[in-house]
């Protein structure tokens, strides 16, 4: 039986290593990134994990992409979210478009991950 771990956060890594560890205990591993194809190409090629990008603080996006997933291979089983984004800044400094971009990505994304997969 074929059990599909998602992770999310990059191929790079914390990323990378979840990946290969659940690679290793025989899962099905698809790990998302939302930037650097070639960085995600170079990760495939050397793992032979594959490799979705979509953005996971967008909820239609994210459903879209394990969709997406789900047709290739079948339903996601488990997923890891370790998406994360950096938007440093003192708080007197800090617009609130950065502090959503981060909330998005790091607590928001594991509501859209959870509910895409349920």
């Amino acid at each position: 039986m074929t059990i599909v771990a998602l992770e999310t956060g990059d191929t790079r890594g914390i990323g990378e290593a979840i990946c290969i560890k659940l690679h290793d205990k025989a899962y099905t591993v698809v790990a998302n990134y939302g930037g650097n194809n070639q960085k995600a190409a170079d990760f495939t090629e050397r793992t032979g994990i594959a490799t979705k990008k979509f953005d996971v603080s967008d909820f239609e996006a994210i459903a879209a992409g394990i969709a997406d997933i789900e047709k290739e291979f079948v339903p996601v089983d488990v997923s890891v979210n370790n998406a994360d984004i950096t938007r440093d800044g003192t708080m007197h400094r800090r617009d609130f478009v950065r502090w959503d971009a981060v909330f998005q990505t790091i607590l928001a994304s594991c509501f859209n991950t959870r509910r895409a997969v349920i």
